[in-house]
């Protein structure tokens, strides 16, 4: 063979291997008459990621229950940045985000893989802003200790949409919307916070009486499902408008967000479910939405 016959089989050779797994994956992309759920979860404590109770469990259920997804995406509360970014590498690494908890925590290991062609194609569905590839975060315990109950073998991809903090509960209820096409590509979206989150108010003593909830952290659930299930999406985005209990569920919003996030996927269609419905240590609740 000449040696320009050779350079140029090895050339195209590898530029078709290098677009092989590009190929492969936009293949397992195309739209189906499957239109996954999408979820919002309250993740609770870190601890729920090694524990055995009735919230974890329910995740588990969740994860046997859905169709198999061919990956998930994760809005978590534990991902502010200025600018929207998405998880872009192979393989992400385990975030031990938090502090004071038992070594176990720190030794758990959550090897999913990632996907840098999907996030490259979420990136491309969302024209309102600028999407940066990001290769330093990774998979923080907003997102894998809730995962890893629903998929303990870790063998499906997960991807993170992080939070632009400098943003207002418009932005990203709308941004949420240029995802819905992944519900139909087999990708379960999951926002991952909690709808009442006041750690500063949490009543330290009551954390093993069950259910117990403040009367406005009662109030504000109640209020969030009505509102939920009434497609009363406005009211939630302007959630500072609902009054002083309002704003003790929510003192800052970052655990609020992801919830909008969810909401914005909602088709107009979709049933919507509660579960894990409970309050804990006063001012949180575990509250959680299936849409779908």
């Amino acid at each position: 063979m000449r040696r320009k016959d050779f350079i140029k089989t090895v050339i195209g050779g590898t530029t078709a291997m290098a677009l092989t797994p590009l190929y492969n994956w936009s293949k397992e992309l195309n739209e189906t008459d499957i239109q996954l759920p999408v979820l919002f979860i309250g993740h609770g404590s870190p601890m729920n990621g090694i524990e055995d109770n009735e919230f974890s469990q329910t995740w588990a259920k969740l994860g046997r229950e859905i169709p198999r997804p061919k990956a998930v995406l994760v809005v978590s509360a534990h991902w502010l940045t200025k600018g929207t970014h998405i998880t872009a590498m192979e393989n992400p690494k385990t975030i031990h985000d938090f502090g004071g908890f038992p070594q176990a925590l720190f030794d758990v290991q959550y090897p999913a893989k990632g996907n840098p062609i999907l996030a490259e194609e979420t990136a491309k569905l969302i024209t309102s802003t600028h999407v940066e590839l990001d290769h330093d975060w990774g998979l923080d315990h907003g997102t894998w200790t809730v995962v890893q109950h629903m998929y303990p073998d870790a063998d499906i991809p997960v991807l993170q949409l992080s939070i632009d903090y400098n943003k207002p509960p418009q932005y990203h209820y709308d941004l949420a919307k240029e995802l819905a096409v992944l519900r139909r590509k087999g990708v379960l979206i999951i926002g991952s916070g909690n709808m009442v989150h006041n750690l500063r108010m949490v009543a330290w003593d009551k954390l093993d009486e069950p259910e117990y909830g403040f009367d406005w952290a009662n109030e504000m659930n109640s209020l969030f499902k009505q509102k939920i299930t009434d497609n009363d999406f406005k009211s939630l985005i302007n959630y500072q408008s609902l009054g002083t209990a309002a704003k003790l569920a929510i003192p800052t919003p970052d655990h609020y967000y992801p919830l909008l996030y969810t909401l914005g996927l909602q088709n107009g269609k979709d049933e919507i479910s509660f579960f894990n419905d409970k309050a804990v240590g006063g001012s949180l609740t575990m509250t959680s939405v299936k849409i779908g």
